[in-house]
């Protein structure tokens, strides 16, 4: 039963992908002009020259042609054509932007769902208590400061703390061992929360395990502020579900038949609770793939929001193509997963 329900759902993908490629392929190419316009003022470019550009990119050919010879380059090959701006395949361009992405998004991910339960369980078994009101207090704050302002103001912070941190990394022990890459970077000129990644060359100098420190290091402020708004939502959901259902009936029973409480809220009323997280990983994570953009904006992180918009500006269409392909699959693999997840920890749902 359940085999078939993942063949039939993956089988209604294809048409969902199809059409949302389609859509965004023809929504793009209903912009004026092309990619070769900026080159036709130009009195050093031969009129020939930007004819045999736009061939060898199939410009010149309807936006139905144009689309399925990409398609069919995917289902072929992967291959998602040619970068009009870098000269180079889009797969070769877009992977260490999509890897830069993830990272920031997974970790958000992770990080948001681990203080999620334990939050949310702790504010619905002690309602109304001072720690229930503070962390009500700043759930609504995390919903209500934009993620952009956010990242300025740690920022701000981290710079303004800059000469304490290199006093305590000097000063030796554990602490300093945990802040010499932060140190590292203000003696290279390049801080930590504000210069975004390193240049390939330094990168390259630091070796596996310190460009896994370093990824760690520059990961830390934006995994917070994209954690915050989704954190703050997602307590406040699954703390009204909990407080629903430790009043449910099966939950009285459970506590009167004598069943320790950490029993009845984490196997009884918590397992009830999590429907509307599963139901949400549909949409969380291209959600959290938006939700980074700004913060990828403003601390210049290489990511897909970043090279997304410079590809629109540039009309470089198979990079947005490429782009906006994997944000679609990205959300149907989502809700695809959460489908499942809810049929596995929710008796009440078949697979029919």
């Amino acid at each position: 039963m359940v085999l078939t329900y993942v063949v039939r759902r993956f089988l209604q993908m294809i048409p969902t992908f199809l059409g949302a490629t389609l859509l965004a392929f023809l929504i793009i190419q209903a912009a004026p002009g092309d990619f070769t316009d900026r080159f036709a003022l130009d009195p050093n470019i031969d009129p020939e020259q930007l004819q045999r550009m736009r061939e060898r990119f199939a410009l010149d050919q309807p936006v139905t042609v144009q689309y399925a010879n990409w398609m069919w380059s995917i289902v072929r090959y992967g291959y998602f054509g040619e970068s009009f701006s870098y000269r180079a395949p889009v797969n070769a361009v877009i992977y260490p932007l999509i890897l830069n992405s993830m990272s920031l998004v997974l970790v958000s991910l992770v990080v948001t769902y681990l203080l999620t339960i334990p939050i949310a369980v702790y504010s619905a078994r002690r309602q109304y208590s001072l720690g229930d009101k503070a962390i009500t207090f700043l759930s609504f704050l995390g919903l209500a400061i934009p993620n952009f302002f956010f990242i300025l103001v740690l920022i701000t912070g981290v710079l303004v703390l800059q000469p304490t941190l290199r006093e305590v990394a000097e000063a030796g022990g554990p602490i300093a061992t945990l802040l010499r890459p932060i140190t590292y970077d203000l003696d290279r000129g390049l801080a930590f929360p504000v210069g975004g990644m390193r240049t390939s060359g330094l990168y390259d100098e630091l070796g596996p395990l310190g460009q896994v420190r370093d990824r760690f290091w520059h990961l830390v402020l934006p995994v917070l502020v994209v954690s915050t708004a989704s954190l703050a939502s997602l307590v406040r959901v699954l703390r009204a579900q909990m407080l629903e259902f430790m009043r449910a009936d099966f939950v009285r029973t459970a506590n009167a038949k004598g069943l320790p409480p950490r029993a009845v809220v984490y196997k009884h009323a918590l397992r009830n609770a999590l429907n509307p997280l599963i139901s949400g990983i549909g949409t969380l994570l291209p959600s959290l793939v938006g939700g980074a953009g700004l913060v990828e904006f403003v601390v210049r992180w290489p990511g897909i929001t970043p090279a997304f918009v410079a590809a629109v500006k540039a009309q470089d269409l198979y990079i947005v193509m490429g782009l906006l392909t994997v944000s679609a699959v990205l959300l149907m693999l989502g809700n695809f997963l959460s489908d499942v997840l809810l049929g596995l920890i929710d008796p009440r749902i078949r697979y029919t």
